[in-house]
């Protein structure tokens, strides 16, 4: 059953915590910790996220969420409870160490994690940084995460392939490309980037190998076609 705490006499200076956990002695755990902190106070405990939704008085700031309850998918009430409790923040407390289930998590809207093995400490300064604004995210979702984004990359580069050729392009074959596009010769590239003519010569030939054109006369037409080389202001030279 859900329980509200007393209200504090001066609530704003309290973070307002709730509590979502279908384990009655890890709940009582968790209360314990965070009443002993002198900012942070629950204001409400449920079994269930769905319990927990006819809490509309408890109005906290801090949802602490398990995100594997025995007859609910935290994941999926994660919508639910930041539109019922808007602006609160929640800040999923699991001991699932599947860094995929837990990048979901943030994807649903949730402001970080934290793992049930983590020190409690670890527990209190997450609340004080969501409570801010602040994401709090461990390596190993960290690291999910940028997987998740360069295997998005890889999938958008097979269906685009010139966009795949375009993502090899270092920035300064960028600015070489720019300068092509601008009608320069070789020797008006080197002394625009203040580099040698060979060295322009080799950033060319490592360009038209990646973009598979032939010379630089396809290589401007090739940049004009997909936008390489565009001045910051869109004109033209």
């Amino acid at each position: 059953m859900s329980r509200a705490r007393a209200s504090d006499p001066h609530p704003s200076k309290r973070i307002r915590v709730s509590i979502i956990e279908d384990h009655a002695i890890v709940r009582a755990g968790i209360r314990m910790l965070i009443e002993r902190e002198p900012g942070i106070e629950v204001v409400s405990e449920s079994a269930t996220a769905t319990e927990a939704l006819t809490e509309k008085s408890a109005q906290p700031d801090v949802i602490l969420l398990d995100i594997r309850l025995r007859t609910e998918v935290g994941l999926d009430l994660i919508p639910q409870l930041l539109k019922q409790f808007a602006p609160a923040k929640v800040l999923v407390l699991t001991a699932v160490e599947d860094a995929e289930t837990q990048l979901l998590a943030i994807e649903a809207g949730a402001s970080g994690v934290v793992m049930k093995e983590q020190a409690p400490e670890v527990l209190v300064k997450a609340v004080h940084a969501v409570n801010l604004g602040e994401p709090w995210i461990g390596s190993a979702l960290s690291t999910a995460a940028l997987h998740k984004l360069s295997h998005a990359k890889i999938e958008r580069a097979k269906a685009d392939p010139e966009a795949a050729k375009i993502a090899m392009l270092t920035p300064r074959e960028r600015e070489v490309i720019a300068a092509v596009r601008r009608g320069l010769n070789g020797l008006g590239i080197a002394r625009e980037l203040k580099i040698s003519e060979a060295t322009v010569r080799h950033h060319l030939t490592s360009i038209l190998s990646k973009l598979e054109v032939s010379n630089k006369l396809e290589l401007a037409v090739y940049a004009f076609h997909h936008g390489l080389g565009q001045p910051p202001d869109g004109s033209t030279h």
